[in-house]
């Protein structure tokens, strides 16, 4: 039994079946769609790009292939250990079903304003589901002043379609920067300039007061802290997500501001795992535990609870990566890096559109950002997960094709005949 009808739920599903396991999936899913991609949302989807069905992670017919049901706006309201049952409510009403095996995939939900009420106005809007963008997209005319309060991927990403929409935008960030969570500042600048080139308005340092709400229920501005008035027919609130783990820790299960499982994705349930954007693992790169909110994340994680379904158990050690499509620049990320002790900086960031910032610590690479340069991501991802010893003068020489670093990182780890090996 699967709850989510997400990236995780449904790639668990298939590489169960993938790895042979023969008996019945069922994949309970809130939604009245099945599973999808989420990351266009905020990109080709808003845009009016692409369609709803192109966001289906497989077509729905692949699931019945498989056989595996999948049951649509069904929301799981509890669990029952003792007796391995979830409560569900359906369109046919409340039913207890029995699970041999649990898979948690709950993935999270926007995080509001503190003011919740603001969110019932028709005009103010989360980014978390297709129903979301839907009623968002049909307020996005050429000419609407739209105020996006938070300036990390999410909020920056919305304001790019928003301009490429021909709508008047601002986005209010209470960091002194935008992206301030992920980035270094140097990137940050970056992507300032990169926004105010293209006409919108960045509000660094800056606090919400309150929203607004005209007699007729709808949003009409955005209060700052400092007194700044912002008009608004539209607000886009990107301020974080939190993970749904309620389920869990009303099971009983052990949660800390996520679901907390080891690197198998076990639970403290035995019967129990738990997978994608709900979860707080073992951070593999850095020690300790780790909410980690990404595709790749909970493709990797849904991959190894299916592993340990079928008795070949493997660790979730993978590095995550991230990435961010902001009119014609390409973000992609890899590693965490809390701290580090030296940045080297490849190619100009001041001159054109393609760079790359990579994070060393103890002299070897433990993190880079790479943007529009996909083919030195690609080789950036195995530095990163080998913790290349690297030399930096040729790591930051552009010229220098940074395949030559790997191969030379490469014959120099141990067991390959090196000095250390």
């Amino acid at each position: 039994m699967i709850v989510g009808g997400g990236q995780a739920g449904a790639e668990c599903a298939a590489t169960l079946r993938m790895l042979g396991f023969a008996g019945p999936i069922t994949i309970l899913a809130e939604e009245p769609t099945h599973p999808y991609s989420r990351p266009p949302l905020s990109k080709g989807y808003l845009l009016g790009d692409v369609a709803s069905t192109d966001l289906h992670i497989r077509p729905p017919a692949t699931y019945e292939d498989q056989q595996v049901e999948v049951r649509l706006s069904t929301r799981v309201t509890g669990i029952d250990r003792a007796t391995q049952t979830v409560r569900t409510e359906g369109p046919d009403g409340v039913d207890d079903v029995s699970y041999d095996w649990l898979v948690l995939a709950t993935g999270g939900r926007a995080r509001l304003l503190p003011d919740a009420t603001v969110h019932a106005a028709p005009n103010v809007h989360t980014l978390r589901r297709i129903a979301d963008i839907d009623e968002m997209r049909a307020q996005f005319t050429p000419g609407a002043r739209l105020v996006v309060l938070g300036g990390g991927y999410v909020g920056l990403e919305v304001a790019a379609v928003a301009r490429k929409s021909g709508l008047d935008v601002t986005v209010v960030e209470a960091s002194p920067r935008v992206l301030a969570r992920v980035t270094v500042p140097v990137v940050s600048e970056f992507y300032e300039r990169v926004h105010k080139q293209h006409g919108v308005d960045i509000r660094t340092s800056s606090s919400v007061d309150s929203v607004e709400v005209g007699a007729d229920g709808y949003a009409v501005a955005v209060k700052l802290t400092d007194g700044v008035r912002l008009l608004a027919d539209v607000v886009v609130v990107g301020i974080g997500m939190e993970a749904n783990d309620e389920l869990a820790h009303e099971a009983g299960l052990a949660v800390d501001e996520g679901v907390l499982v080891d690197e198998f994705c076990r639970t403290t349930d035995p019967r129990i795992l738990a997978i994608g954007d709900c979860t707080k693992h073992p951070c593999a790169q850095n020690g300790g535990l780790r909410r980690v909110e990404s595709v790749p994340n909970a493709l990797e994680q849904a991959k190894v609870a299916a592993a340990a379904l079928t008795g070949e158990a493997q660790p979730h050690d993978a590095v995550p990566w991230f990435w961010s499509d902001q009119y014609d620049v390409k973000l992609q990320a890899v590693g965490l890096c809390p701290s580090h002790d030296e940045i080297i900086v490849r190619g100009s960031i001041d001159e054109g559109r393609s760079f790359s910032l990579f994070y060393l610590k103890d002299g070897t690479v433990r993190a880079a950002n790479v943007v529009n340069n996909p083919r030195d991501f690609m080789v950036a991802k195995k530095l990163v997960a080998m913790k290349a010893d690297v030399d930096t003068s040729r790591l930051a020489d552009p010229a220098t094709p940074l395949k030559e670093l790997l191969v030379a990182a490469t014959a120099e780890a141990p067991g390959n005949g090196s000095r250390d090996g």
